[in-house]
């Protein structure tokens, strides 16, 4: 793929020339060298093959550090220390890196972030201990729009124990309301659980709001920060949340599969009993005695043995949101999130794509969505060409737009190319246009 190329002369095109203006004066733009295969001139040759990736909403970059970072762990924390890595550091790595991720990024004061099992089995964990600290009430409010885990999850605790689910009407297109919840949480509501960011749309939710009408119902409340941690600021003290579950290998570049991070206000810890009850979380772990006795403070949420190899590389960017501070990361977020709907407009909105986030940045998170009916094919052909955003069913094709480490001059090439693909498709062509030089 030639970086670029467009059907517009480069000379006349101003949306590549403020591109390429915002990126001489991005404060955070030198950033970028610090991922790999971003490390490299600002303007590669022209012949140079490169990757557009709008998908860091899913799947972030690694860091150049994380590389350094886990060879030498492999070498050196592990190779030589073996199993005194234990004492050395290891045993409280879920803690440590779970009070750097609270102070960075989730507005937390230390002793209550972890970094522990999956997303799903953190969610699992912190919904089931909720519910049963609170056994006179009988409902979960969430939304038909959800994340499909988070369904999936607190129905089969409502299976479990018994219990209601009150469904919130949510499209893909936006999010759940104040109002919404207002209309659903009562006194028989035990647990609300929403997302911060809607997956599909990106659509903000009203996180102090809609927490204050949860507990103006006597209702727990459970946040899902996937979608956020890291590129939105959040205030979890400050809003009074209760609980909060997010993944680490969106915005916090921790690679696929790394273990999410769960977060339980101080107050509420001594009153839930977590129920996957592992050795982790017992109050002398090395103990073995023959009944379990949960430890005080947030490590009683462990279980099993941290899964520490995984939970190395978000590190590194956990320490560059806490170096630029979490307030610049979402100007950045904004303006880049701005300028892909600018192009947009310009050119998908004329060829039949509609827009399936917010138009008020306040109300949208760090991703765009469009959609079409031929998004899943303009999606594969995109990806066969190096080109990356993400597809979501049913025609919406999602820009994720991180902002340590995409530049406008490649959210301006990756709406170019979704351009190029879409018209070619839709005059027939299998691939990419000509004009598109791809």
């Amino acid at each position: 793929m030639t970086q670029h190329d467009t059907s517009v002369a480069e000379g006349l095109d101003a949306h590549l020339a403020f591109a390429r203006r915002m990126d001489r004066i991005d404060g955070l733009g030198h950033y970028r060298r610090r991922f790999v295969g971003l490390d490299t001139a600002a303007t590669p040759a022209p012949d140079a093959p490169s990757i557009v990736y709008l998908d860091g909403n899913s799947l972030g970059r690694p860091t150049i550090a994380s590389v350094e970072r886990i060879t030498d762990f492999l070498g050196t924390a592990w190779g030589s220390r073996l199993i005194r890595g234990w004492d050395d550091e290891w045993m409280a790595l879920p803690l440590t890196i779970g009070d750097a991720l609270g102070k960075a990024a989730l507005g937390a004061a230390p002793g209550q972030v972890y970094i522990g099992d999956s997303t799903t089995v953190t969610l699992y964990k912190l919904a089931r201990a909720a519910v049963d600290s609170l056994p006179e009430r009988s409902e979960i409010v969430l939304d038909t729009d959800n994340f499909p885990t988070d369904r999936y999850v607190l129905a089969g605790i409502a299976a479990e124990r018994g219990l209601t689910l009150r469904w919130i009407e949510s499209g893909t297109t936006g999010g759940v309301t104040v109002d919404q919840v207002r209309a659903e949480v009562g006194p028989q509501t035990a647990l609300v659980v929403l997302s911060h960011v809607a997956y599909r749309s990106g659509y903000l939710a009203d996180v102090p709001a809609i927490t204050a009408v949860a507990h103006e119902a006597g209702a727990l409340v459970l946040w899902d920060l996937c979608h956020s941690a890291g590129s939105v600021p959040v205030n979890l003290d400050l809003d009074g949340v209760d609980l909060a579950v997010g993944c680490s290998y969106k915005y916090l570049n921790g690679g696929p599969g790394a273990p999410a991070f769960g977060y339980v206000r101080a107050e509420l810890q001594p009153d839930l009993s977590q129920p996957i009850q592992g050795w982790m979380g017992a109050a002398d772990v090395f103990a073995m005695g023959p009944g379990y006795v949960p430890a005080t403070g947030i490590r009683r949420f462990l279980s099993g043995t941290p899964a520490i190899v995984g939970m190395l590389a978000m590190q590194d960017t956990i320490a560059m949101i806490d170096e630029v501070g979490i307030d610049q990361v979402r100007a950045k977020s904004v303006a880049l999130t701005e300028f892909a709907l600018e192009l947009v407009d310009a050119w998908l909105v004329p060829l039949g794509v509609t827009v399936a986030s917010p138009r008020e940045h306040t109300h949208r998170g760090g991703h765009v969505t469009v959609n079409h009916p031929a998004m899943r094919q303009v999606t594969r052909i995109l990806w066969e060409h190096d080109v990356i955003p993400d597809f979501r069913a049913p025609e919406g094709l999602r820009i994720g737009l991180s902002p340590l480490s995409t530049s406008y001059v490649e959210t301006y090439d990756g709406v170019a190319a979704v351009r190029d693909v879409l018209r070619g498709i839709l005059l027939g062509q299998a691939g990419l246009g000509s004009a598109a030089g791809l």
